[in-house]
């Protein structure tokens, strides 16, 4: 079977940082397809669009990214595999392996190909236990060259998901679970970079960090992790479908003087 990630290596000296895309993916295994809604699984809403492409310059700076090739609706990297929430505010979260998009719409043609628990654990053991090993991988390998390392998870967010928040969602939103996850320089770095320009910077709200951030996260281990959630319309048109250059460029701009300044920071550790 083929390996259900991307990895894209550096195109210079490697640094101790890792990019994580875990929602990017838009396909579906070939014996999962006629499970689906058609129409649905023609343009997965859920899927961090474009969010790979628009890091994509991360590798002249010395990052690997690893990225999804699946879409989350198959299974969700970002989620603990016993589909724990990740809140207890009410807010209306997918689980593991959802049966609706966000705004609750079904994605199955009908109940009876939601998975259970056995389809459940085949799709960990084939989709999410290779992402995460993956990865683990790329993080210790950075980790035994420099003796350090940072993950950072990238996603994006629809301008407004009412099921989730009923106000719009800032431009930006660093995770670090209430600042567990990673050294405080990093954070601090991360911050100010991200709020040198025009853009807003919530911190750890709405969103602290999924569970790759949680999991990968190990300061005393130095294994540090941070999550930037970001809203779509910082890229995309104002309809959320189409990647705007003009947009993207604003953002990769402080993305990349984020990512300069983290790799000062984190060689000082």
């Amino acid at each position: 079977m083929d390996d259900p990630f991307v990895i894209v290596e550096p195109k210079n000296k490697a640094v101790p940082i890792i990019l994580s895309v875990p929602h990017c993916g838009t396909a579906f295994p070939e014996e999962l397809m006629d499970d689906y809604n058609p129409q649905m699984i023609a343009q997965p809403d859920d899927t961090d669009w474009f969010v790979n492409d628009l890091y994509d310059f991360v590798t002249d700076l010395g990052i690997t990214i690893i990225h999804a090739k699946y879409s989350r609706w198959v299974i969700d990297l970002n989620r603990a595999p016993n589909s724990a929430p990740l809140y207890d505010d009410g807010r209306i979260i997918t689980g593991l392996t959802t049966a609706t998009d966000f705004f609750g719409n079904d994605i199955y043609t009908s109940k009876d190909k939601i998975p259970e628990a056995h389809e459940i654990q085949r799709r960990l053991d084939n989709y999410y236990w290779p992402y995460y090993t993956k990865l683990e991988q790329l993080l210790s390998k950075r980790k035994e060259e420099h003796g350090k390392v940072l993950l950072w998870d990238a996603h994006s967010i629809r301008h407004y998901i009412p099921t989730i928040r009923q106000e719009i969602f800032p431009d930006m939103i660093l995770g670090d679970n209430d600042e567990k996850t990673a050294h405080a320089s990093l954070i601090n770095t991360a911050i100010n970079n991200l709020r040198s320009s025009s853009f807003t910077v919530n911190h750890n709200d709405p969103f602290k960090g999924g569970h790759i951030t949680r999991y990968f996260g190990r300061p005393n281990e130095n294994m540090h992790a941070l999550q930037l959630e970001m809203n779509k319309i910082l890229y995309m048109n104002d309809e959320e479908i189409h990647y705007n250059e003009s947009r993207a460029g604003m953002v990769r701009e402080v993305l990349k003087r984020t990512f300069e300044g983290l790799i000062t920071s984190i060689e000082k550790l």
